[in-house]
């Protein structure tokens, strides 16, 4: 049943693209303070991540009012006044996509971004009957839904966030990409939660290695007994360790600890998120928390799925970093000996250098 309504979607939605024509590629009006643009992002906690350094751009060098369509599962990413000021929240429900349509409408927009990588029909079908006089997007499988296309980079020789910033050329504004990064700014209140953690269970005067086990599924859990190798021989250094997870995984991470190390799980992500500002070096599986860690320009160890895809992998933008990398569907069988041999020499440079300046 599921394959038959697929099928259905995706022929509605090739009707929908042959018969809601644009005209192609308009050149871009001149936007100014008094223009209205909406941007579409929906999906996950890093497509949002990824999509801050373009808005914090135009806002910055543009001025415009900025409104976000995002989903239940990412929008609260973009309420900062740094790159935002109206965040839209998307519902899946006929009667609340109607509504959504109505609102959008009658919202005077000058222009609508779709910031997606890929073609979506849900996205398709609202730039499709969002009325607006001009429809920006990638070159991809739905163009014929926008005014005006802009070039895809190559997947696999541009990173996620570079792809995403040639929407700064519909702008008509220059980049200074060693000046651009994520946008993420836990509250106050988070921050200072994270801070009482810390200074609980830990001396400032020591370097400290946050490793997280947790990642959006169960084939990115590296192992009990593997991370526990890995906590053996970082345990050799003078450091403080601290395990990071989310709550559906504090077994695991208890485990793991042998309730010998700090557990910081937090349900909030921005609360769990405010602790990357307190460690020196992370450890993970997880790219929403890479991104993070670029915020704050942490260096990070990754550990990464690369499966069936040519697609470069979601690393910091700006972060110092390195990685293991399986082409398997899991990272069950990386050895621990392998990320040993990348994580010791990558770890010790930032350790002894930390040690070096609090000597």
């Amino acid at each position: 049943m599921k394959e038959i309504e697929i099928l259905i979607r995706k022929f509605l939605l090739r009707l929908l693209i042959l018969l809601r024509r644009e005209s192609k590629n308009l050149p871009p009006p001149q936007f100014n303070r008094e223009s209205k643009i909406l941007f579409i992002r929906l999906n996950r906690i890093g497509d949002a991540l990824i999509s801050t350094p373009l808005l914090k751009e135009i806002k910055d060098k543009v001025g415009c009012r900025i409104y976000v369509l995002a989903s239940k599962s990412n929008y609260f990413i973009f309420k900062n006044h740094r790159i935002a000021d109206e965040i839209i929240i998307y519902r899946k429900d006929l009667k609340g996509l109607w509504e959504l349509l109505k609102f959008l409408n009658n919202a005077g927009f000058d222009a609508v971004v779709d910031l997606h990588d890929d073609v979506s029909s849900t996205v398709s079908y609202l730039i499709a009957f969002i009325k607006c006089p001009y429809k920006f997007g990638f070159n991809k499988g739905n163009a014929r839904l926008y005014t005006t296309t802009i070039g895809k980079p190559d997947p696999a020789t541009h990173h996620i966030v570079d792809r995403i910033m040639e929407f700064a050329k519909l702008f008509n504004i220059p980049i200074d990409s060693s000046r651009v990064n994520i946008v993420f700014d836990p509250s106050k209140s988070s921050v200072e939660k994270a801070k009482l953690f810390y200074d609980k269970y830990f001396s400032h005067r020591k370097f400290t290695v946050g490793i997280n086990i947790s990642a959006g599924g169960e084939s990115r859990f590296w192992g009990t007994s593997n991370y526990k190798e890995i906590i053996s021989e970082l345990s050799n250094y003078h450091i403080n360790l601290l395990l990071l997870c989310a709550e559906r995984d504090v077994p695991k991470a208890l485990e793991i600890s042998g309730r010998k190390i700090p557990i910081y799980f937090r349900p909030v992500f921005d609360e769990f998120c405010a602790m990357i500002q307190n460690i020196d070096l992370l450890i993970t599986p997880d790219t929403s928390i890479v991104h993070v860690a670029s915020a704050f320009n942490k260096p990070v160890f990754g550990l990464y799925v690369k499966y069936r895809t040519r697609e470069e992998i979601w690393s910091p933008y700006r972060s110092p970093f390195d990685c293991i990398i399986t082409e398997e569907a899991t990272l069950k069988n990386i050895s621990v000996d392998s990320v040993k041999s990348k994580l010791i020499p990558f770890f010790e440079n930032y350790y002894y250098e930390f040690s070096n300046q609090n000597m």
